[in-house]
């Protein structure tokens, strides 16, 4: 049985005439299609074509509305062909600030916050009752050693003074009457016109006139060390601070209250203190040589250079940390007792470090990584591992290597694997290479 189908009708001219419908191949069909829904240089529409082509008269064997599915396809697939949407355009790239990893020399460092103290500190106090009878320091002044401070009414002392010589005077003039009578009656006694009894006297009498004299000379002594109190002076040079007993009050020896307190700040030592893991670090360094430490902070016009002068023998327990000790110059007095400051130890240095900026970096839900650009000038997000940072750079142990391009301004606008807009980098220090992007 044949494929085929056909219909039979009449033409404009009154004609009949055959026309065959599509084969199982569709190829007649496909003609008579195609011819409707492409013809449209009349001005018609693809509608008004179907629209012909389903009222052409004789109809087709095919039925009308499986002909209706047929064509409502076919203008659905050229719809959906014509209003498919453009593909996205690439996304633009964005300038960036890079830099270039380097290999250099980097200090390995411990930082701590530390507290300022006096080498020397001294409350000054009375050693004797008396009235304070002059000042002759104001406050804040600079002392030297040996300086006169505070004077004390000496009279008192001084006319204990008086009574200890007049007793000492007396027993001196006992002494040599019993030393004469002592040289009188020995030879006598050896004859044997005295008796040894009289004669042991006169010996036991100048050895008690003897000691007499000894204990005279002590007290004088002694009230010579209290007058001298009555003049209270600097122990060592140092700075005073406010007065705290003025002239013309009673004072008391050793009274719980100072007359002035004095510090020494030239030399001045720092406080500080680092966890106890690093007590091995620190004295491992030590014994390599002095390990310097530098003091800045708030109010510390320039760091300071000092070095370790001391390392606790034990690990405090309630914090776990060990007290450590530097001591610095000072000579203009930059530091001052009590000042916190931060403290920066070196150790020693790491060779051959990578090196980065510190702006390169930045930290993420999983850690810290960087975004490094590569030859086809997209960035690549890479983690990283970062030992430490030291004066604006940090020294990465894993996730760069020397000469590789890391971003450092920019990273808010990129993802892994934008484009961005570079300019050339020179090579040096990762610190200096720097550049933006115009």
């Amino acid at each position: 049985m044949s494929s085929d189908f056909s219909s039979s009708g009449v033409d404009e001219r009154g004609q009949h005439h055959r026309e065959v419908c599509p084969d199982a191949d569709g190829n007649r069909g496909k003609s008579l299609t195609n011819h409707y829904l492409r013809n449209t240089s009349d001005n018609t529409s693809i509608g008004d074509n179907l629209s012909r082509l389903l009222n052409r008269s004789p109809m087709p064997i095919l039925d009308r509305p499986a002909m209706r599915r047929v064509c409502a396809a076919t203008l659905i697939s050229l719809l959906a062909a014509c209003s498919k949407p453009a593909p996205p355009a690439a996304p633009a790239a964005a300038p960036v600030s890079v830099a270039v990893a380097a290999r250099k020399t980097m200090p390995d460092l411990l930082t701590a916050v530390g507290t300022v103290e006096a080498i020397n500190s001294v409350a000054v106090k009375s050693l004797v009752d008396g009235q304070l009878l002059e000042s002759h320091v104001k406050d804040g002044d600079e002392v030297k050693t040996g300086e006169l401070l505070f004077k004390i009414d000496p009279r008192p002392a001084q006319a204990a003074l008086a009574q200890a010589n007049a007793a000492l005077a007396k027993d001196i003039a006992a002494r040599d009457l019993a030393k004469a009578q002592v040289d009188r009656y020995e030879p006598v006694a050896k004859k044997g016109f005295i008796s040894a009894d009289q004669m042991q006297q006169y010996l036991t009498t100048h050895e008690s006139a003897a000691a007499a004299v000894k204990v005279d000379q002590a007290n004088v002594a002694a009230m010579q060390l209290t007058l001298g109190y009555t003049d209270i002076r600097a122990p060592f040079a140092g700075r005073a601070g406010r007065i705290l007993v003025q002239p013309g009050n009673l004072v008391k020896a050793n009274d719980t209250n100072a007359l002035l307190m004095i510090n020494q700040i030239a030399p001045i030592f720092v406080n500080f203190a680092v966890p106890g893991a690093y007590v091995e670090r620190v004295r491992s360094a030590q014994t390599k040589g002095a390990l310097g430490v530098q003091a800045s902070g708030d109010g510390v016009r320039a760091p300071q250079r000092g070095e370790l002068a001391f390392v606790d023998n034990a690990v405090d327990p309630a914090t776990n940390t060990v007290k450590l000790r530097a001591q610095f110059p000072n000579g203009e007095e930059i530091l001052w007792p009590g000042q916190f400051v931060n403290i920066t130890l070196t150790l020693g240095t790491d060779a051959d470090a990578i090196v980065v900026p510190e702006a390169a970096v930045k930290a993420g839900p999983n850690g810290y990584y960087v975004f490094v650009v590569k030859a086809d000038k997209k960035v690549e997000q890479r983690a990283v591992t970062v030992t430490r940072t030291v004066a604006g750079e940090s020294v990465i142990t894993k996730g760069v290597d020397a000469g590789e391009t890391v971003v450092v301004d920019g990273q808010s606008r990129l993802i892994d694997g934008a484009p961005v807009q570079i300019a050339e980098t020179k090579s040096g220090s990762a610190a200096g290479n720097a550049a933006t992007v115009k």
